[in-house]
């Protein structure tokens, strides 16, 4: 299988597979459990911490594990309703998992916003200013679109805020391990990661606080994670993510160097190959490796296809609204026509991939396309 649908998930980085299957077989001890076999679980859940806030220059105890970025970022939702300033601020092309839970949270009298982007995903930070009431309490910008890569001025906005008491939230799923992310420079109050985004295990998620008293426990019940998330933790899987934490850290600007070239690669090859595609998105200020692109006369679902027959996996979007061919809500805010945004594939390519394999699926497009 020739994959280019990292953004999706990652495959699990080899040592970080020895390392789960280590933990799940050894230490197996319940980590709030007091006997040693308990305080040796405890032991490596604070080892990963430690490697997390490391890669991102936060303080261990800023770090809450959850079960995904989609928890992760509820938990700081949920946590406005308990604010005395009932209004949130976001944008129209966020993950469902900020837009959905707005909508819901409405119904509880949070009351949102969602500005606009332009034609490349990008926000105003005028049309923010606009937005902003002496009742909001929150702004949640992600740093980078999951679906064309588009990245987001998050410390512009910080600065925006100072002096506001008002907080700021990114999702940043997408892009730990492809760009840099130093919380403090950022100057952000919350952050959510999820580690199968950066080679670690699914169902592990990471929530950066910077404050602990801005933010209510979610899911309610023993006193772990400093009391904000009940629960006995999944120890190895936490183990994984630091670890995989630690690796992505290390070898960060190798990684993007190579990813960068890949998409640079993919995209003048591109433009012999197929001279009418559109690439959808910020084309400098954008993730490295991740694509989105128009075909236009194909269908994004018979291109999928077709190219899954010869073992190429890429996607028509997020995988999160897989299953269906409507329009992506993404381009259609960002301007693309009904007819190209069901003509587009997401192609994001990952540390496993390399040139030969980009030729590969640059020579399977061809025959594809133009016969």
């Amino acid at each position: 299988m020739f994959y280019f649908d990292h953004s999706a998930t990652t495959p699990v980085h080899p040592s970080v597979l020895d390392l789960i299957n280590e933990v799940q077989k050894d230490f197996y001890a319940n980590p709030s459990s007091v006997h040693s076999a308990g305080k040796k679980a405890k032991a490596i859940i604070e080892i990963s911490r430690a490697r997390i806030a490391s890669a991102i220059n936060a303080k261990p105890e800023q770090i809450i594990f959850t079960s995904g970025g989609t928890e992760s970022n509820n938990q700081v939702f949920w946590s406005m309703l308990n604010k005395s300033k009932p209004h949130v601020i976001s944008n129209k092309i966020e993950h469902p998992a900020v837009i959905k839970v707005l909508k819901r949270l409405s119904t509880f009298n949070l009351d949102y916003s969602l500005i606009n982007v332009d034609e490349n995903g990008l926000i105003s930070l005028d049309e923010l200013k606009s937005h902003i009431t002496d009742q909001t309490s929150l702004v949640s910008i992600m740093m980078s679109n999951n679906e064309i890569g588009t990245i987001q001025p998050v410390k512009q906005i910080v600065e925006l805020l100072k002096d506001k008491n008002i907080l700021m939230h990114t999702d940043a799923v997408q892009c730990f391990g492809k760009i840099s992310i130093d919380v403090k420079i950022l100057g952000i109050d919350f952050l959510s990661l999820s580690a199968h985004k950066f080679y670690g295990p699914k169902g592990l998620g990471i929530l950066y606080v910077k404050k602990r008293d801005t933010i209510n426990n979610l899911l309610i019940g023993g006193s772990q994670e400093y009391g904000l998330r009940g629960g006995t933790e999944n120890v190895a899987s936490i183990a994984g993510a630091g670890l995989a934490a630690e690796i992505g850290s290390k070898n960060l600007k190798k990684n993007a160097q190579k990813l960068k070239e890949l998409k640079t690669y993919f995209i003048k090859e591109l433009e012999e190959v197929y001279p009418s595609a559109i690439i959808n998105g910020h084309l400098t200020n954008s993730l490295p490796g991740l694509i989105n692109v128009s075909f236009p006369g194909f269908r994004s679902d018979i291109l999928m296809t077709k190219l899954d027959r010869v073992n190429i996996a890429v996607s028509s979007g997020s995988a999160c609204g897989s299953g269906s061919i409507k329009p992506s809500s993404v381009l259609s805010e960002i301007g693309v026509s009904e007819k190209l945004n069901q003509s587009s594939l997401r192609i994001s390519f990952g540390s496993t991939n390399n040139l030969e394999e980009v030729k590969i699926l640059l020579k399977e497009l061809n025959l594809i396309l133009n016969n």
